[in-house]
This record gives structure tokens, sequence and C-alpha cells, in this order.
């Protein structure tokens, strides 16, 4: 479980093949605390430390977060926003997020105002998942890349949100640009009110 509250960046060092799984070695920004079996989530899904080496570590996507995510899509020297998993007595500074990912959006327009920037994603819209809680409502929260955002000027198949220069400086958002293409996290809880109310 996570918050969407990105902890840095890890910039990806290696990529490797085997099978239809490909394994990720990245850059640690979490000094000596990292350890095999942890979890982590990279641009919002969730993957296991599956091994330490100095400074980097690896962990491995299957071919089902392949299809779903961005991750195939990186490159050596990508960055990549990185979480731990939330302390179940810590304060959730964000919104529950599970590294579930939902689907990919793609980034339609980019505006700086006044030292903020401005983001709109496109993702495409299917009538049933919306059925299911795939969607995102006037104010409220999605994850993109990890990231928990509030949502504004909703429609059927896109938002944007507004990324203040913090979260630009210390996330991916800094190499986001028009056509560049991003996890999405629909909210849990809309999740589960779309499938109560299937079941009435």
């Amino acid at each position: 479980m996570f918050s969407g509250i990105v902890e840095g960046t890890a910039r990806v060092v290696k990529l490797e093949k085997e099978g239809s799984n490909l394994h990720l070695t990245l850059t640690s920004p979490f000094e000596e605390s990292l350890r095999i079996d942890q979890s982590v989530s990279h641009n919002g899904v969730c993957l296991t430390v599956v091994a330490i080496d100095d400074k980097n570590y690896t962990v491995t996507a299957v071919q089902e977060t392949l299809d779903r995510s961005n991750l195939g899509m990186l490159k050596e020297g990508d960055l990549v926003n990185v979480e731990r998993s939330m302390k179940i007595n810590g304060r959730l500074d964000g919104h529950i997020v599970q590294g579930h990912v939902d689907g990919i959006a793609k980034c339609t327009s980019r505006r700086e105002a006044e030292g903020s920037y401005f983001y709109r994603f496109e993702y495409e819209y299917d009538k049933e998942k919306a059925k299911q809680g795939y969607i995102t409502v006037e104010k409220g929260s999605c994850t993109v890349n990890g990231v928990s955002l509030t949502v504004f000027n909703t429609t059927l198949n896109s938002f944007e949100v507004a990324i203040i220069p913090y979260t630009f400086h210390h996330t991916n958002f800094q190499s986001i640009e028009v056509g560049t293409i991003v996890n999405l996290e629909f909210d849990i809880i809309g999740k589960y009110i779309a499938k109560l109310k299937s079941v009435e």
C-alpha cells in the first residue's frame, strides 16, 4: 500500500529481458534502507526488490505489468518515480494507492503559469470500465506515474493536474512532454462504490 507521495527518483541503469519478464536495475535513492523482498512503487507500479548491488537494485516486471503500464517503454537513463510502502502508523498525506496500475494515458498539453505547471492527460474511454469506477471526478484523486494528484477540468476520457515547483523538480514530471505516456491508477474507493452499486 502506498500514499502517492513520491520519495524521489531512480535512474534506470540496466534493462534485461528474460522470457516475457523484464528485469529493471535502478539507482537507489534510499541508501542503506532498501532490502530484498521490499515493495517499491515505480511510476505507480508495485514491484518487489529481487537483488541489491552496491547503490543499485533490481526489480522484475511480468508481461501483464508491461502490457498495462509504461515500464516496457523505459530506456536506460530514464528517471522513474519511486516510493516505499506506507507505514501503518504514518500519516496518509496523499490518498490510498495500491500500486496496481489500471492503464496508461497520453499527455496532450503542458503549460507553465507563474512557476507552476499544468498538464492534461487523455486516456481511452471504455463505458463498461467506467461503470466499474475507472474514471476521474472533479476534485477527486488519481495517481499519475505514482504521484497522488487532485484532478480538475475532467471529461469522460481526460483530466488536468497542477504541479507545484517542488513536485516538478523532485519527480519525473520534469521530463513529461506532450506525447509522453504515463501510468494511471484510479481511486480505489470509487471502484468499490461502483462495484457495490452494480450488485444492488
